[in-house]
């Protein structure tokens, strides 16, 4: 049976950092410190996978969910990472898993400067290195599918009808631990050469924010179901 125990994580205790998650650029946007890390990974919405399949790499956009030191990837059980990370296991007792990299982005700003060469974008990024497999205890199962729903929508698992046995069943869910981990981050403006100031050109940032507009109810919703406040508060 597979271990289903969070990974221990002391509260304030920065992440370790390791050759692959130290930057080769701008070191000095690198961060390890585990809040930060949360922040970005429970804000976003989609991750990238990033894997290796018959020698040439693949990344595909997924959903995801945090759990205290642990991500959740929602696939199909027809996904190729998925059917990858069944073939890998193999003996089970030795479970090696699926070597990959999962990548969160938030672009916060635009950032235009006199020059092209210094135009750059404000922005916020995670990038994990580890192992992915997949979860097989049914608790943790239904417990990692609450926590991809809860993710997009905080509150919804508890409003909504859970999986059923056939929907389980063709669902597909990887665990990755939070262990080789770093954040790097971009704010303020643009780094415009001393000869440039003085150049006819507008520089400085175009801010970017997430919103959401009006609700659209579904056509056939039935009459009298209200707007759940965890919808009405956004």
């Amino acid at each position: 049976m597979e271990t289903t125990t969070q990974p221990a994580a002391p509260d304030g205790t920065p992440y370790t950092a390791t050759d692959r998650t130290v930057p080769t650029r701008a070191r000095e946007r690198a961060t390890y410190d585990r809040a930060a890390v949360h922040a970005i990974l429970d804000e976003a919405y989609v991750c990238h996978l990033g894997f290796v399949r018959d020698g040439a790499p693949v990344v595909l956009p997924t959903l995801y969910g945090r759990v205290g030191e642990r991500l959740y990837v929602h696939g199909s059980t027809g996904s190729r990472p998925l059917r990858m990370a069944t073939a890998a296991q193999g003996d089970e007792s030795a479970d090696p898993g699926l070597p990959v990299c999962l990548t969160v982005t938030h672009v916060d700003g635009l950032v235009l400067a006199r020059s092209a060469f210094h135009h750059s974008l404000n922005y916020r990024s995670v990038v994990v290195h580890g192992i992915a497999r997949q979860v097989t205890d049914p608790d943790e199962k239904r417990a990692a599918l609450d926590a991809l729903v809860d993710h997009v929508v905080p509150g919804r698992a508890a409003d909504s009808r859970p999986a059923n046995a056939k929907e389980l069943a063709a669902t597909a869910v990887l665990r990755l631990d939070l262990d080789e981990v770093s954040a790097k981050m971009r704010t303020g403006g643009p780094n415009d050469e001393p000869e440039d100031m003085d150049l006819p050109y507008w520089s400085g940032v175009v801010p970017l924010r997430k919103g959401y507009d009006p609700l659209i109810p579904s056509p056939d919703l039935a009459p009298g179901i209200e707007i759940p406040g965890y919808l009405r508060d956004r």
